[in-house]
């Protein structure tokens, strides 16, 4: 299945049917008088977050979207019937955008979560509903109401608790295999990962899920290589796990990259925890390891860590280190007390 992570889309909700001019003419029943029904209400646009979905290439080659339009009102005070409403489904974590790709409309972060993009219009009135003791033969009704027509962006940013970053070929990939059930391809050169990828590792009793972004370099911020567009997936991690390519021969400054990117493309990126890691150290010596890990420590202030996604060293251990990391991220914001209102600002 191809990767779509934005797509622009146009919808539109249905028309308002239109009311009815009739009078009642019966044999053998005296008096007659208006009796035109109500035109049916418009479709509505509704969207939907809904599990199982990870891309919306569903709205690559369909991109209009329109919902029934109301029935007319017929004579004997028939009323028109309404309009279909229309539901798109989209994976959770989706924003909705306005036309300027700015204005945020909606973010459907959780499962399930349904919002309203365009309502229906109003149905028109009959004759009947114009009758009164002075107007005893309306012979004018309400034509039904417009629907509404917007043009939105759709943007998906995925669900995942811990992200993968750094310069390409620094084995994001093979680690992500390693942990994981998950098969994203693997190869000898740069910019092998073109498209996120998610996995689900499990460490114990417990599950978590990571996401594999394809590599930066310098001058994304700018659009160099694949820009960082890709970043928006990693907004909503909880925490970050830099892999740097062990055999390079200036690690710090792969990793200084790396950070002058995240920080220059915003989103909180910069601030979230991190987890920094040495990884391919089935290519070195075990002294070369220590060696480069003791002068990357010194120079960006951090423990480093030695992992292989090849052989598996020290992968067990970086699991379940995120997985702890993780674990007191939430049971942090679980304990974390509600702000309270204070009598100041009260009102009724």
């Amino acid at each position: 299945m191809k990767f779509l992570d934005q797509t622009k889309i146009y919808i539109r909700s249905g028309n308002g049917g239109a009311g009815c001019v009739s009078f009642r003419r019966e044999k053998f029943i005296e008096y007659g008088g208006p009796d035109g029904g109500d035109g049916g209400r418009g479709g509505d646009v509704w969207i939907e977050s809904a599990d199982g979905l990870n891309t919306l290439i569903d709205y690559r080659y369909q991109q209009h979207f329109n919902a029934g339009t109301g029935g007319h009102g017929m004579g004997k005070s028939r009323h028109g019937a309404d309009g279909k409403s229309i539901t798109l489904k989209v994976p959770t974590g989706t924003q909705v955008l306005d036309e300027d790709k700015e204005t945020i409309i909606a973010d459907l972060h959780e499962p399930g979560m349904r919002v309203l993009l365009a309502r229906g219009g109003n149905g028109g009135f009959g004759n009947e509903h114009f009758k009164s003791s002075v107007n005893r033969a309306p012979r004018h009704a309400n034509p039904g109401q417009e629907g509404e027509e917007r043009t939105l962006w759709l943007r998906l940013k995925l669900i995942a608790d811990a992200g993968l970053v750094g310069l390409p070929n620094a084995g994001k990939s093979t680690f992500l295999r390693a942990v994981s059930a998950a098969t994203p391809k693997v190869a000898d050169y740069p910019f092998t990962t073109l498209y996120p990828h998610l996995g689900v590792v499990t460490v114990g009793d417990e599950r978590f899920v990571m996401a594999d972004l394809p590599g930066l370099i310098e001058g994304a911020a700018e659009g160099a290589g694949l820009g960082t567009r890709f970043l928006g997936h990693v907004e909503r991690c909880v925490a970050l796990i830099h892999l740097i390519d062990a055999t390079q021969d200036n690690a710090t400054e792969s990793y200084r990259i790396v950070r002058h990117e995240l920080e220059n493309y915003g989103g909180d990126l910069a601030s979230k925890p991190e987890i920094v890691a040495l990884n391919k150290i089935d290519a070195l010596t075990p002294a070369e390891a220590k060696r480069k890990r003791a002068a990357l420590s010194r120079a960006i202030g951090k423990e480093v860590r030695l992992v292989s996604g090849v052989s598996g060293a020290g992968v067990r251990e970086l699991s379940a280190e995120i997985a702890q990391l993780l674990r007191a991220r939430r049971a942090g914001e679980e304990e974390a007390p509600a702000p309270q209102q204070s009598e100041r600002d009260w009102t009724p």
